[in-house]
């Protein structure tokens, strides 16, 4: 995985926790990419285990349960 994915996800994590993404049309655009290449970003969440969810009413992407992502290397003494 390259290293401006990890940015990205990490950037659709923040956006879903803090339940600031919008409709994937605004979430896509405040990522800079097309809603096609969120619904790859999206699905491959899924695919690790994310519980995302669409709120059509509130129009915003959340977790039905709490967590978020943690994309780093950890060193054992």
């Amino acid at each position: 995985m390259l290293r401006y994915d990890i940015h990205r996800l990490e950037s659709i994590d923040r956006l879903i926790r803090i339940k600031g993404t919008g409709t994937p049309q605004c979430f896509a655009k405040k990522l800079g990419i097309s809603e096609r290449t969120l619904y790859e970003y999206l699905a491959y969440m899924k695919e690790l285990g994310a519980p995302i969810e669409y709120n059509k009413f509130k129009g915003s992407y959340y977790y039905t349960e709490q967590g978020g992502f943690n994309f780093h290397f950890q060193g054992f003494s």
